[in-house]
């Protein structure tokens, strides 16, 4: 998060799938608007999901990635 708090996968993932409705939707209202103003402050606010999609994506991803690194894996069995 911004605020340097600590998030969960499952926070995370739960905000991206807003963002991803978020998203959605707005492609849905763009089919309907006529004006050039409706297209801008539409296409604005798109741009600005989209950012935040990515944004949430790479915090996810390196959580993973933080959280592998933080669980050993199993021994493997050797073949004889």
């Amino acid at each position: 998060m911004s605020d340097g708090s600590l998030v969960t996968l499952k926070e995370l993932d739960e905000r991206i799938a807003i963002v991803r409705d978020n998203i959605r939707q707005l492609i849905e209202q763009a089919a309907g608007f006529s004006g050039a103003g409706d297209e801008e402050r539409n296409a604005g606010r798109l741009a600005q999901q989209q950012a935040e999609l990515e944004r949430l994506t790479k915090e996810r991803d390196a959580l993973v990635k933080a959280e592998k690194l933080a669980t050993p894996e199993p021994p493997t069995k050797r073949k004889k």
